[in-house]
Order: C-alpha cells, then sequence, then structure tokens
C-alpha cells in the first residue's frame, strides 16, 4: 500500500538528474531529420524529441530553428576540404572545377539541406573563409576585385541552383542515389514524350536525361569559365 507524504518511485526517476546536451549532439540530430524527411522534419520539437529533452531545452542554445539553420550551414561548409582547391601552384580552372565538385558531393550526402542552404544567410566564418578562397581562385585567373566579386557570385549561384535542380528529381528521403540510377529513370520518362508534339525534344533525350550528370555539371562550369576569362581579357585590352 502506498503511503502519502513522499514522492513514488516513477516520480523519483522523472525528478532525476538532468539529461546534458550540446549543440554538436543538437545540430546532429538536426541534420539527421533533415536526411530522413526534408527541411520540414527538422522543426525544434522534432529536434527535442529526437534527443530526448523538452523543446525549452534546445532553445538554451539556439534561440529558434533559423539559427539551428545557420549553424548547420556552417557545418556544412567548415565539412569543404579546402585542400582541394587552395593549391596556388595548380591551374586556376581545375582548382575551381575541385571546388565546384567537392560542395556538390557534400550537398548530394544531405539533400534536405539543400533549399536551406539556399535559402539561409551565408554570412558564418565558414561561408566567408570559402568566399575568400573563391576570390583569390579567380584573383588568380586575372579578374580585378570587383570583377572577381561579380564572378564569385555567378559561379555559387550556378552551383547551388545546378546542385537544387538536380537533387530536385531524389522523392526518397536520404542521400541521393547513384547518378547512374537516376539518369536511367529520367531517360525512361522521356522515352515516353510524345515526339509528334515534341519534336525537338524526342531528338535530344539522352541529353536530356543526363542533365543532372557530372558530365553536364563541367560543361556549364567549364562555358562559364570561358565568359568570365573572355570579358576579363577584353577589359584589359580596352583599358
Amino acid at each position: 500500500m502506498q503511503t502519502s507524504g513522499g514522492p513514488t518511485a516513477s516520480t523519483g526517476s522523472r525528478r532525476g538528474r538532468r539529461r546534458t546536451l550540446s549543440e554538436d549532439e543538437i545540430l546532429d540530430a538536426a541534420m539527421a531529420l533533415l536526411d530522413e524527411g526534408g527541411p520540414k522534419a527538422a522543426s525544434i520539437r522534432g529536434i527535442a524529441a529526437a534527443v530526448g529533452v523538452a523543446p525549452n531545452a534546445v532553445y538554451t542554445y539556439f534561440p529558434d530553428k533559423a539559427a539551428v539553420v545557420e549553424a548547420l550551414i556552417e557545418r556544412l561548409l567548415g565539412e569543404v576540404n579546402h585542400d582541394v582547391f587552395a593549391d596556388r601552384a595548380q591551374p586556376w580552372r581545375l582548382r575551381l572545377e575541385a571546388l565546384a565538385l567537392e560542395l556538390r558531393r557534400r550537398l548530394c550526402e544531405h539533400p534536405g539541406a539543400v533549399p536551406l542552404m539556399i535559402g539561409g544567410p551565408m554570412n558564418g566564418p565558414h561561408a566567408l573563409s570559402l568566399n575568400e578562397r573563391l576570390l583569390e581562385l579567380l584573383a588568380d585567373a586575372g579578374l580585378d576585385p570587383v570583377d572577381a566579386a561579380r564572378a564569385s557570385y555567378l559561379l555559387i549561384v550556378y552551383a547551388f541552383g545546378s546542385i537544387a535542380l538536380q537533387l530536385a528529381d531524389v522523392s526518397e528521403p536520404g542521400p541521393a542515389p547513384p547518378e547512374p540510377e537516376r539518369i536511367a529513370i529520367r531517360h525512361h520518362a522521356f522515352a515516353r514524350m510524345p515526339a509528334g508534339r515534341y519534336p525537338r525534344a524526342a531528338t535530344v533525350t539522352t541529353t536530356m536525361a543526363e542533365y543532372i550528370s557530372t558530365e553536364q555539371y563541367l560543361w556549364g562550369l567549364h562555358r562559364l569559365f570561358d565568359g568570365i576569362t573572355a570579358h576579363a581579357a577584353a577589359r584589359t585590352e580596352s583599358s
């Protein structure tokens, strides 16, 4: 028979030592939720449930979801390997290509984070460091500071836009399936397109299926390189 005046065993267990928490643990949970269910899944309540605490415990570290998103963007950009494009002894085109491929690889590992990265601020230390490296690369390509800044923005828009469109075809949560598998699915879909209604598209269905390929990504990147350097050369000749 239970007596009054003291806590029950279950009450005592609920009042035991508080759950410890860290920023990294919160961000780990947020990233896992993004990978599993996309941006909507990574709510403060969802994160709190994933780490086994009340929502107010998460607010101790991050005032709102926007702050979590900002920290996640910084974490992802901090994982970018600068060694692949920091060697100034290498041609600037190869270094820029390595940077673009590294960004693509990192973001394809976490498709759910891509919309947040495109829509969120990129002004943290890792983002600024990456931008500084990119400006250095473009200076090595012969661009003046203003053109380098404009070209930097153009390349970032191209890279992130291409990655976002590439991942738009991924319907399942988690890392994107292998590229050949996704291209095959696209090719099958385009093959059913009525050639009589879309005759021009029907002749290039293979190319359209490969819009999401690494080859297409690099093709566009190289055309940007050509345009950037041609503009810089024209300005030098006219000055």
